[in-house]
Protein backbone atom coordinates (compact mmCIF):
# COMPACT_ATOMS: atom_id res chain seq x y z
CA UNK A 1 0.00 0.00 0.00
CA UNK A 2 1.16 3.53 -0.97
CA UNK A 3 1.97 6.31 1.49
CA UNK A 4 -0.35 9.16 0.73
CA UNK A 5 2.01 12.39 0.48
CA UNK A 6 0.42 15.57 1.69
CA UNK A 7 -0.02 18.48 -0.11
CA UNK A 8 -2.26 21.80 -1.05
CA UNK A 9 -4.85 22.48 1.59
CA UNK A 10 -4.15 19.23 3.49
CA UNK A 11 -0.53 20.68 4.15
CA UNK A 12 -1.10 23.94 4.97
CA UNK A 13 -4.01 22.37 7.90
CA UNK A 14 -1.82 20.13 9.31
CA UNK A 15 0.99 22.83 9.40
CA UNK A 16 -1.53 24.78 11.28
CA UNK A 17 -1.99 22.29 13.82
CA UNK A 18 2.05 21.54 14.58
CA UNK A 19 3.30 24.48 15.77
CA UNK A 20 6.90 24.71 16.64
CA UNK A 21 7.47 23.34 13.41
CA UNK A 22 8.80 24.35 10.21
CA UNK A 23 8.26 23.49 6.76
CA UNK A 24 11.64 23.10 5.14
CA UNK A 25 12.42 24.89 2.26
CA UNK A 26 11.99 22.43 -0.20
CA UNK A 27 8.46 21.28 1.22
CA UNK A 28 9.16 18.02 1.60
CA UNK A 29 10.32 17.86 5.64
CA UNK A 30 8.93 19.48 8.71
CA UNK A 31 12.00 20.88 11.46
CA UNK A 32 11.86 21.63 14.84
CA UNK A 33 14.47 22.81 17.16
CA UNK A 34 14.45 21.63 21.07
CA UNK A 35 16.39 23.23 24.46
CA UNK A 36 16.65 21.23 27.22
CA UNK A 37 18.23 21.98 30.66
CA UNK A 38 21.26 19.45 30.44
CA UNK A 39 22.62 16.57 27.75
CA UNK A 40 20.75 14.00 30.18
CA UNK A 41 16.95 16.10 29.57
CA UNK A 42 18.16 15.77 25.65
CA UNK A 43 19.04 12.74 25.57
CA UNK A 44 16.20 11.20 27.59
CA UNK A 45 13.98 12.80 25.53
CA UNK A 46 15.34 11.25 22.49
CA UNK A 47 14.83 8.01 23.86
CA UNK A 48 11.79 8.32 24.57
CA UNK A 49 10.83 9.46 20.92
CA UNK A 50 13.48 6.42 19.50
CA UNK A 51 11.30 4.08 21.18
CA UNK A 52 7.83 5.13 19.80
CA UNK A 53 9.31 5.38 16.31
CA UNK A 54 10.88 2.10 16.41
CA UNK A 55 7.04 1.01 17.21
CA UNK A 56 5.43 2.94 14.22
CA UNK A 57 8.70 2.01 12.24
CA UNK A 58 9.34 5.55 11.08
CA UNK A 59 11.91 7.07 12.43
CA UNK A 60 13.48 11.07 12.53
CA UNK A 61 16.38 12.36 11.18
CA UNK A 62 17.90 14.58 14.04
CA UNK A 63 20.86 15.95 15.42
CA UNK A 64 22.13 16.18 19.05
CA UNK A 65 24.80 18.68 20.76
CA UNK A 66 24.46 19.03 24.72
CA UNK A 67 21.08 20.31 25.13
CA UNK A 68 19.93 20.96 21.58
CA UNK A 69 18.19 18.61 19.60
CA UNK A 70 17.17 19.50 16.02
CA UNK A 71 14.40 17.06 14.53
CA UNK A 72 13.83 16.80 10.33
CA UNK A 73 10.69 14.79 9.81
CA UNK A 74 9.65 13.68 6.55
CA UNK A 75 8.53 10.15 4.87
CA UNK A 76 11.24 8.84 2.14
CA UNK A 77 8.39 6.07 0.62
CA UNK A 78 6.24 9.11 0.12
CA UNK A 79 8.73 11.66 -1.34
CA UNK A 80 7.92 14.38 1.52
CA UNK A 81 5.38 14.60 4.24
CA UNK A 82 2.45 11.99 5.32
CA UNK A 83 0.36 11.54 8.19
CA UNK A 84 3.18 9.59 10.02
CA UNK A 85 5.48 12.79 9.63
CA UNK A 86 2.39 14.14 11.36
CA UNK A 87 1.67 11.36 14.15
CA UNK A 88 4.95 11.76 15.03
CA UNK A 89 5.52 15.03 15.51
CA UNK A 90 2.61 15.46 17.70
CA UNK A 91 3.95 12.68 19.87
CA UNK A 92 7.21 15.07 19.71
CA UNK A 93 5.19 17.53 20.63
CA UNK A 94 3.50 16.18 23.83
CA UNK A 95 7.35 15.40 24.58
CA UNK A 96 8.51 18.46 24.18
CA UNK A 97 9.40 21.31 27.22
CA UNK A 98 7.26 24.17 27.31
CA UNK A 99 8.66 26.88 25.54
Amino acid sequence: MAIERLSGAKLDEVLAGLPGWSLREDGLAITRELKFADFNEAFGFMTRVAIQADKVDHHPEWFNVYNRVVITLTTHDADGLSQRDVDLASFIDGLAPAT
